[in-house]
């Protein structure tokens, strides 16, 4: 499996895994059972109108995925450029599609911000808004002491690029100020990173990250709960809609990224896995798609179901993202580089 199936599956996994858990995010699981059986929800479910909607977090995953973009067409051309800020940029973008005010003036060129399916508002998180509205200046960080999930759920693209932790870690500064809010998310992408450059297993991606970054300061919640997953599933404990409650909701970084990891790494399939993870009392849209995003970039596009991948909205702006991030040399690191001029034109690294 070449390295841009690997993207395409781990952005559009995330994205199914999202939209599977968008119709009962806010239900707690006798909810779920009660309206779709005792297997849970197995299929996309109508939410916000619309069969196979993404919510926030695949919409902040996509500004991500540019301003990353934009920030690689800016350091080659100028050879200066501060990733975090260039991201920033493309998040309140982001915030200015869901018809909030940004303090900060922002532009609106490029292609991605012209798709009108992204311009519907799918419950933004409070934390996200309120940071991105209040931001100083570009490359400010949050001055909050937050650690949900809204910092770890956007940052799958980072793992594509060379500094996959720290750009994952620095951009989920901008809106969450707690160290388990950003750390996670810097974890989530280096095992990702793994996962898709060096072709390792899942189980040893998640060890050797924490062998390299577990002992950073302010990691101890997020190391415990993934030494605590890693445990389960060397057990062989299966992750139950009972028992990822007991793990936690996941409305907090460190428990969204552990249940995500349970589900990918019990999973016999792309499906089992977000069917898994989207099953519980909690935020499910956000646990499956972390779960998407692993299994995605373990199994390639292929693995998705074809009913799910039909449905998918968005489903070719993911794919041209994908295609796009591919186009980046994998060493790139925030400067120097060369680009085509049709890269320029779609991130204009202004």
């Amino acid at each position: 499996m070449n390295r841009l199936e690997r993207i395409k599956g781990c952005l559009l996994g995330g994205a199914v895994g999202d939209a599977l858990g968008a119709p009962v995010e806010f239900l707690e699981w006798s909810a779920i059972e009660a309206k779709f059986g005792p297997q849970g929800i197995i299929d996309f479910a109508p939410a916000y109108g619309v069969t196979g909607a993404v919510t926030d977090d695949t919409q902040m995953m996509l500004f991500t995925a540019e301003g990353l973009l934009r920030a690689y067409v800016r350091g080659s051309s100028r050879e200066i450029c501060h990733v975090p800020s260039v991201i920033h940029h493309a998040l309140l973008r982001w915030l200015i599609t869901q018809d909030y005010p940004a303090a900060i003036p922002v532009s609106r060129d490029g292609w991605l911000i012209k798709q009108r399916a992204l311009w519907s508002r799918r419950a933004p998180g409070k934390t996200c808004v309120s940071a991105l509205n209040a931001s100083p200046r570009l490359g400010a960080v949050a001055e909050n002491n937050s650690k949900g999930c809204g910092a770890l759920m956007r940052v799958a693209p980072c793992a594509f690029f060379a500094n996959a932790f720290e750009y994952a870690t620095q951009s989920g500064r901008l809106t969450h100020g707690h160290p388990t809010g950003y750390l996670a998310a810097g974890m989530f992408a280096d095992i990702l990173q793994r996962v898709v450059d060096r072709k390792a297993s899942l189980e040893h991606s998640v060890t050797q990250s924490l062998a390299q970054h577990g002992q950073v300061p302010g990691m101890q919640e997020t190391r415990r709960l993934l030494e605590r997953v890693l445990f389960f599933f060397n057990e062989g404990y299966q992750p139950t809609p009972q028992r990822i409650c007991e793990l936690g909701g996941g409305w907090v970084a460190e428990e969204t990224l552990a249940i995500g990891l349970w589900c990918a790494l019990t999973a016999r399939s792309l499906e089992e896995g977000v069917i898994s993870a989207v099953n519980h009392s909690g935020d499910s849209d956000s646990t499956g798609l972390i779960a998407g995003h692993f299994l995605g970039a373990r199994h390639g596009a292929a693995a998705i179901p074809a009913r799910w991948l039909e449905q998918l909205e968005l489903r070719e702006v993911i794919v041209q993202i994908a295609e796009d991030i591919e186009r980046v040399p994998r060493e790139y690191c925030g400067y120097g580089g060369e680009f085509d001029q049709q890269i320029g034109l779609a991130y204009p690294g202004n």
